[in-house]
Formats: C-alpha cells, structure tokens, sequence
C-alpha cells in the first residue's frame, strides 16, 4: 500500500485549503493529468507551489505525518485544533481559519490530486534577511463601544435548487418605486420582500442565460445589482452575473497567453412595466470582463442616491472590479496597471455610446480621459473592493477585502491609488517575496503617491470586512452619524462616526454586542457554523438589516426594549 501526503484545511471563506496529511491509496493508477485539473478546479485559488496564498505553498510535501492525523482532520479538523494538536494548532495560527469536515472530492479525484501535488519540489526561498516582515501588524483590539444594538427576525430564505442549498444572499436595497426590499442570491434569484415580510420572486437571471455560472465558495452567480437613478422614466435595471470561460468576445482582456477562468458580464434591462412585481422585458450586455480566477469578481455596480438631476455624478454606475485573483496566480501586474480594469473601481454612463464598444458612456470627468490610463477607471490599487456606498454629506466609502493580514476602509476620490499588489493597508508588500507579509512603510513613502484607509483591522479581530451603510434612520437615534460595517466570517458588527473621517489617518473602530430577545447574542452562536458570512442591507428609511448567508436569516436592527 502506497502512502502519499497532502494538507487541506479551509481559508476564511470556507474554500479548500490544503495542510499535511497521508492518505492509504486503493490501488488505482494515479493520472497526474487528471489531479492537475482537479487541483486546478479546487485548490488553485488558495494554492501555489512557490509560496503560502491564502492557504500554505503546497511544493516539497512527502513523508510529513501519519494516517490517523489524516483521517482525524478530515473527519473533524476543529477536534484536532480544540484538543490542542500541534499541526493543527500550528496552521489555525497562522491562517486564522479552519475547515469543516471535507468529504466532497471523489477518493479517485483525490488520489490524482495529491500525485499531482507530490511531483512538485520545494520552493527556493529567497534571501531576504535584511527584511523584517510584521507577524501582528496592529497590535491594539477593537474594543466594544458599550453600545448593544438588537436584531429581530425578519424570515429565513426558501431553499434553492436543491433541498440542501440555502440561498446565498448576497445584497439587499429597496425598489425605486414600491420601496419594498429588494434582495438577491447569487444562485441567480432576486427577491420582493413586502412590509409583511411576504416574499415573491422578482426575477431569475439563471433562466435567462445558459452559461450562468454559479460555485459556492468562490463568489461567482449573481454578482450585484442597480435600478437607475430614472428607473420609473427609463424601466432600467441592472445585473452582473458570472460565465465560464470565454462565452463571448470581452471588453477586457490581459494578454492572449493568459487563461481566463471567468467572464464578468454587465447586462441592463428594460422592463415592460416598472411597477410589476416580476422583471419581464428586453435585454442587452454592456460590457463583458475576463478574470483569471474565480475570486474577487465583480461583486457591487451602484449609483450615486444622492446625486440630483443635473448634478454631475447623476445616473453614473460604479462598478467594483477585484483582481480576480491575479496575485494569486503570480500575475501581479495585471492590476498594478493603470491602463487595466482589475483592481479598479470603474465609472460609466450606461446612457452614453462613446466607450470603445459603443455600448456605454465614459463621463469626462473621469481622472484618467485624456491621460494615460483606462479612460472607464476612478480609482484604483484594490485588492476586491466588495461593497460601495455613500454617506449623506457626500463623501463615498469603499471596503476592501485584504489578502493574508489587512481589512480596510477607503475614502473614494477621482484618480487615487489606494495601493495594491504593492500596499495592504498601512503597510508594504515586497513584490519579490510573498504577497501574505507585509513591512512597515520605506522611509520614502510620500513620493509613492498612495492613499491609505481611513480604517483597518488586522486578521487577529477579522478574516475578511463586508461594508455597510451610514445609519440615516429613525428607529435608533444613538446609530445616527455612524457607519455600520462588520467582519464576514466570524460575524463581528462594528461602526466609525461619520465625524471622525479624515483621509490620511484611521479612524477608530468600535465594536456593537448583539442581543436578541433581551439577552446577548453573537451571529455565530445564531447560525451554529464556524463562518457566518455576513452581509448589510438598507431599506428605503435608512434602517439596517443584518443577513447571515450561511443559514439565509435576514435580520432587522430594531430598537431595544
């Protein structure tokens, strides 16, 4: 019997992650082709064979542990961590995460797998001694505010596709006109929920195109959505959703010898009737973007609310285009350009037919029309600038997924660089090392012309930032003035005062306790699951609502008792 050695473990999203293990073979003869496509499907995302992602480098792994470690962790890895296991407790160290029990690949996939894995050496390290890099970035906690808010059930979401299959709820707004909530799954359903809390299905875009993708796990589906700002004049609605492969002739694109892993498609709809309780109408593609990977994707397009007729900004759509897991994939350069789209928050008119396709409009007032630079780019130097939104005096906040250390917040302005592959928040990356460590800032810092958060935590209080919305309510005056936001995976609510924003420096961060019922509660014990994939939503008052995509439970914040 052969014995062969492989590691998994789960990153902070719940994707595979591999750690040491060694499994007994059954005799079947390993096809190395076959395990390079199933690492390729499964374990490319968090793993390379030169140095740790956001999972460990998986080169030079042969004679490492034993089979009753293996069969352990994989029937029960939290077990191992709970009872003290040195490897186990060495890797939820240092990645912060664990996996559930993994038992979804095929013994035969699993095997080609690890043959595949085991043919790869050990990377060369390179030398670096005179670097110190920064195992605890941010030493201060987030402390608790001493402020408690309280969440009401509101519904739990049907099951979708399969009895097994929770919705994966993604975001929530409000419709334009009937100003019922308006909430989407990235399985492809938007819903209507009605001041009952009666739920109707308002659209299904998997219906609509037959390459709709969607993997849990990898923030593919239905991306986001938008109503234009003249949505009750122009019956114009808007979605972006996830195609395998190349589907259609893209927009966008980083070089012919490069794989592309996804498409990101812009499509708008004209509805027939802009008061139905359910999209019928025509559709046309906007615009259509190449990602290498299946991560940080195309994830928010959203308009200005505040932005009046005639006010420059007005019906102009922001788009947060990750770096689809180009850093990953040692292809940094893809978005430390400027004249690429990853990485960026993009500005169009969806209105206008000048762009390069004829299909959407490039507002002049874009920073880099006329300048060397993607004409469509606002900003850039984001790693997955996940959510996009406006306080009331103006000013727009962008939160930003981090890579192995930072979790940030950004004032959006015209024609900044808010840092990455070369910045994680507050501190530098050195592009010939790993893109998991990070250095204090060189002393010529200020001539680089980066921008940096107006907020950040480090992965001791997160793994990973979801952003929210600044509380404009009525039902809790203590939010009022503050912007609410969280952690998604362990489910921590924490908020900034609007007041103490200031670009160039951070501003503090505080923590809000739930209760529920009057008594204290955390979003983990709620949805009795290691992640809680936290998300916000905000209704057409300005309340917030607080949504648990592991179990599909929408909560309103209400006031206290």
């Amino acid at each position: 019997m052969k014995i062969l050695t492989l590691s998994l473990a789960f990153n902070r999203f719940g994707a595979v992650l591999l750690l040491f293990f060694i499994i007994p073979f059954s005799g079947f003869a390993q096809n190395v082709n076959r395990g390079a496509q199933v690492f390729e499907l499964n374990c490319a995302n968090c793993h390379n064979f030169k140095d740790d992602g956001i999972g460990p480098q998986l080169g030079g792994l042969k004679g490492i542990v034993d089979k009753k470690y293996l069969l352990d962790f994989i029937s029960n890895p939290k077990a191992l961590i709970d009872a003290n296991v040195a490897r186990a407790q060495d890797k939820y160290k240092k990645f912060k995460s664990y996996m559930p029990g993994f038992n979804h690949l095929d013994p035969k996939d699993l095997e080609d797998v690890i043959a595949y894995i085991l043919e790869k050496p050990s990377p060369k390290i390179p030398n670096k001694k005179d670097k110190w890099a920064l195992e605890n970035p941010i030493k201060e906690g987030i402390p608790f505010s001493g402020e408690k808010i309280t969440l009401k059930k509101v519904l739990k979401f049907p099951f979708t596709n399969t009895p097994q299959v929770n919705t994966r709820i993604n975001k929530m707004t409000y419709h334009p006109i009937s100003k019922e909530r308006i909430i989407s799954d990235l399985q492809g359903k938007i819903y209507l929920l009605d001041d009952k809390s009666q739920l109707s299905e308002f659209f299904d875009i998997s219906k609509h195109f037959p390459h709709f993708t969607n993997k849990p796990g990898f923030a593919t589906g239905l991306g986001s959505f938008a109503f234009h700002p003249l949505f009750a004049q122009n019956k114009l609605f808007y979605t972006t959703h996830t195609e395998p492969e190349i589907k259609g002739h893209s927009d966008f694109t980083y070089g012919d010898s490069l794989r592309v892993k996804l498409q990101w498609i812009i499509t708008e709809w004209t509805l027939d009737d802009p008061n139905a309780k359910t999209l019928k109408g025509k559709s046309r593609e906007v615009m259509r973007v190449n990602v290498i990977d299946q991560v940080h994707g195309m994830q928010e397009i959203t308009f200005n609310p505040y932005a009046k007729l005639g006010d420059s900004d007005f019906g102009l759509m922001y788009i947060g285009l990750g770096d689809g897991g180009a850093l990953e994939q040692r292809r940094g350069f893809i978005p430390n350009n400027s004249e690429h789209a990853w990485g960026k928050v993009l500005r169009i008119d969806p209105l206008g037919r000048n762009s390069q396709n004829g299909k959407y409009g490039i507002p002049a007032s874009n920073p880099f029309v006329g300048k060397k630079g993607l004409d469509e780019v606002f900003a850039q130097g984001f790693r997955n600038p996940n959510r996009i939104s406006w306080l009331k005096d103006g000013r727009i906040i962008v939160s930003n997924i981090g890579q192995r250390h930072i979790e940030s917040l950004y004032l959006l302005k015209a024609g900044k660089n808010y840092g990455w592959p070369l910045r994680e928040g507050t501190f530098a990356i050195d592009s010939t090392m790993s893109t998991n460590t990070v250095f204090p800032l060189p002393k010529n810092d200020a001539k680089m012309g980066y921008t940096y958060p107006i907020a950040q935590f480090d992965h001791d209080e997160g793994n990973a930032i979801m952003g929210g919305f600044e509380y404009t309510g009525k039902l809790i005056p203590s939010l009022r003035g503050k912007y609410v936001f969280g952690e998604i995976v362990r489910g921590r609510v924490f908020y900034i005062p609007t007041s103490e924003i200031k670009e160039g420096t951070q501003t503090r961060i505080r923590e809000l306790k739930l209760q529920m019922d009057g008594l204290p509660v955390t979003l983990k014990e709620l949805v009795k699951a290691n992640k809680v994939d936290l998300r916000f939503g905000q209704d057409a008052q300005g309340e917030i609502y607080i949504i648990t995509k592991t179990d599909g439970m929408l909560y309103q914040i209400v006031p206290s008792l």
